[in-house]
């Protein structure tokens, strides 16, 4: 029996991914009589608490279609790439198994890759397991505080070359979630990486293009709009709770860092107005830059998909 197909749409922030996403799911509803279920492969609208400042799906949106991985996570809480690679695919198998479709939307690059292509899973059901990650990265960012960031990549260097030399960027993050996985394990974090996961199904992806002076310029209007709709009192009443871009992963990213820091007094409104576009922009350019390299990805414009070559009409 052949593999059933998923079709994934990804493409910028603010390209018109869940507009498109919505109009497909009719359409195969439309065609197959099938229920279709929205799975998001976006790494931030999974949080609870910032639905204006993630651009999440409107209520009105959600209650069209069930939607996976939207508003689900508090902010205090981990979840990375291959948490959602793991945790989709499990879901993927399952709609298939009562007769429904999946179709998946977002824009997080690594999400997407983890979930099409399999991506280095190393997490577990087992608390002493996980207690040893967490443990063990107290240890490496105290090292980092006593010996300095240099002696975590020579570390690195040291017993895991090939992670080293691969990366075409040093980031910290990275650096350290390498270095956690070779202590607790003894095995590299390059060598988790070959694991097979076994993938059962094909992906259709497609990709939203348009003109760049078409997204920066939607982009600059979605920036006034959110502000609009109450982006900055969202990320306030989140910092009167105690919560920091800073301290929390989950609001490091573009619009509630800015934010932040015109609330923290580092910048002016208008000044944060100003980041927030140019960093969007900058965001969605890096985004085209990553899909790009995918041969995979067939670009096309925000209208629509042809169902007929999805397979699922």
């Amino acid at each position: 029996m052949p593999e059933p197909k998923v079709t994934v749409i990804t493409g910028p922030t603010a390209s018109g991914k869940t507009a498109l996403a919505l109009n497909t799911a009719e359409k195969i509803e439309q065609n197959t009589g099938k229920i279709v279920e929205i799975i998001s492969a976006d790494s931030r609208q999974v949080f609870k608490h910032i639905p204006i400042t993630t651009a999440q799906p409107s209520t009105e949106e959600l209650n069209r279609f069930k939607h996976h991985f939207v508003n689900t996570l508090e902010l205090n809480e981990e979840f990375n790439a291959g948490d959602f690679g793991s945790e989709a695919r499990t879901l993927i198998d399952r709609l298939f198994s009562e007769g429904r479709i999946p179709l998946v939307v977002g824009g997080s690059g690594l999400y997407i890759n983890s979930l099409v292509y399999g991506f280095f899973e190393i997490g577990s059901d087992d608390k002493l397991l996980d207690e040893k990650f967490k443990t063990k990265r107290e240890e490496i960012y105290k090292a980092k505080e006593e010996k300095g960031f240099e002696y975590l990549l020579a570390e690195l260097k040291t017993h895991d070359p090939v992670t080293f030399d691969k990366m075409k960027e040093i980031k910290e993050r990275r650096v350290i979630r390498a270095l956690e996985v070779f202590y607790v394990t003894g095995i590299p974090i390059s060598v988790h990486h070959k694991k097979k996961i076994k993938i059962n199904f094909l992906a259709d992806m497609y990709g939203i293009q348009m003109e760049r002076s078409e997204l920066y310029a939607g982009i600059n209007n979605r920036t006034e709009v959110m502000l609009s709709n109450g982006m900055l009192e969202e990320i306030e009443s989140l910092k009167s709770k105690g919560y920091h871009y800073r301290t929390h992963n989950s609001l490091n990213t573009v619009g509630a860092r800015e934010i932040f820091d015109f609330l923290d007094g580092v910048i002016t409104k208008e000044r944060m107005t100003e980041l927030i576009k140019q960093n969007t922009r900058r965001f969605a350019k890096r985004q085209l830059t990553w899909f790009r390299r995918d041969e995979n990805i067939k670009w096309i414009n925000s209208e629509g998909i042809d169902l007929k070559v999805t397979g699922v009409e």
